[in-house]
Formats: structure tokens, C-alpha cells, sequence
């Protein structure tokens, strides 16, 4: 089934903002379960479609105000010019906070347990030991369906998932803050004023508000993708610019 146009897209975004639900878009169905939910088809022009949408947004409206806020704060990002996060940007950071961050969105009794192994490995940074460690949290995700166990995961009772339904806004918006929240680590703050902080995590609030949407309606391997896709297109031009400007 062909995916729905880029504008369709685009409004059901929106309206998710307005009033998250868990409905699932065209092209996403739930009767193959995980297995879609990992490794559904990917159109990837739309993914980069979204992902130039965010940066468009960034560089026009986000990005300006999170630099203002910088400046009128003496807050400056961690970010080393000589040492490009490459690996962390494209495969770290998308693999294990789109674990901790919306994963749960459509699994929330698999959240109960991923959830904290997933901060721990995100805290201890891309290390071998937390590497191996998301590898055994991705594992335990597939391995019920993998080899058909007996120990697959069933789902929440009923009264449960109601509430769960009733309050999902709720759980949407406060994962995208607490995500927004997150990368104010990679700032070092000189006296800068608590209000001034949500300003400088504009960009990282919004994309979360899109990776949830996807995550959502697409999968989180859909999620996880398109936020490798767009860390990878500032740094790129960083390493551009960097690479074409004349030694010193």
C-alpha cells in the first residue's frame, strides 16, 4: 500500500500535536505486529521530505531563537569542531533515546522495564559495555517473536490500556519535553537564567514532536531512521565548511 501524500502527512501531524492518538496511517498496519514496528517499508525521499522540513524550521524560526537565547544567556554547546560526533549522531542516539523516549508510546508494558535499562545504557554514554547492553534490550524486544516463545509479552488488561488511551496525550507531550530537556546537557552555562533554558532545546522539542508522530504512526525503526537523518545533515555541513575552509 502506497504511503499518503506528504501534505496528508503533514496535517495528520498537526493534528497529532492538537490531540495525539494512536491511529496508524496508511501503509502501517498492525497484523504484522513487531516485525512491522522494526522493519516496515521505508520510503526514504519522504523520510529526507521530513527531516528538510525540520531543518528548514531550525534554520529559519528554531535554530535563530536557541541562538539569541545562547547569547543573551553566555551559554555555549559542547559541540568539538575538531572531533564530529559522527557515530554518536548517526547511530547511538538515535538507537537508544528513540528507546527511552517513544518506544513505550505504543508499547507501555514494555516500557516498564526498557525504559530504565535504556537511561541507564543513554546516561553511561556509547560505551562497550552500554552498547552491549542495548543490544540485549533490543534483543528481549524481538526474541518473543522471533522464536515464537511462550513468554511473549501479553497485552496490558484492559482497564489499563483505557487509561492509557485517556492520558496518551499526556505521555506524548511529556516525553517530547523530557527529550528537549535531555539536550540541555550539551551546553556549558555561564549564569545563565533558568527561563532562559526551554529556549535553547526549541529544536530538539519539535523534532521529538515529529519522532513521536512517527514512531506512532510508522514504527519505531521508521522513528529511529529519520532521527540519524537529521542529526546527520547538520553535521555534514559542519564537516563541509570545516573541510573547505583554508588551513590556518
Amino acid at each position: 500500500m502506497a504511503w499518503p501524500s506528504f501534505s496528508t502527512e503533514l496535517r495528520d501531524f498537526i493534528a497529532f500535536i492538537r490531540r495525539p492518538n494512536l491511529r496508524r496511517l496508511p501503509g502501517r498496519s498492525a497484523r504484522r505486529g513487531w516485525l512491522e514496528d522494526w522493519f516496515a517499508h521505508l520510503d526514504f525521499a519522504r523520510l529526507l521530505k521530513w527531516a528538510g522540513l525540520l531543518w528548514l524550521m531550525n534554520m529559519v524560526v528554531l535554530g535563530p531563537i536557541a541562538v539569541a537565547a545562547a547569547g543573551a544567556g553566555g551559554a555555549e554547546h559542547r559541540l568539538r569542531l575538531d572531533a564530529l560526533p559522527w557515530l554518536q549522531a548517526l547511530v547511538w542516539a538515535p538507537i537508544v533515546e528513540e528507546l527511552v523516549f517513544r518506544y513505550g508510546l505504543r508499547r507501555p508494558g514494555h516500557a516498564l522495564w526498557l525504559v530504565p535499562v535504556s537511561v541507564f545504557a543513554l546516561l553511561s554514554g556509547p560505551q562497550w559495555g552500554s552498547a552491549f547492553l542495548v543490544g540485549l534490550v533490543v534483543l528481549a524486544c524481538w526474541w518473543p517473536y522471533l522464536f515464537r516463545s511462550s513468554t511473549a509479552p501479553k497485552p496490558l488488561p484492559w482497564r489499563l490500556r483505557k487509561t492509557y488511551r485517556r492520558y496518551f496525550g499526556v505521555v506524548v507531550h511529556l516525553s517530547c519535553l523530557l527529550f528537549a530537556a535531555v539536550h540541555l546537557g550539551n551546553f556549558s552555562y555561564n549564569e545563565t537564567p533558568l527561563w532562559l533554558l526551554p529556549f535553547l532545546v526549541l529544536p530538539q522539542w519539535v523534532t521529538g514532536l515529529a519522532l513521536a508522530w512517527l514512531r506512532v504512526r510508522r514504527g519505531i525503526g521508521a522513528a529511529m531512521v529519520l532521527h540519524g537523518i537529521f542529526n546527520g545533515g547538520p553535521l555534514l555541513v559542519i564537516w563541509l565548511v570545516i573541510s573547505w575552509l583554508p588551513p590556518q
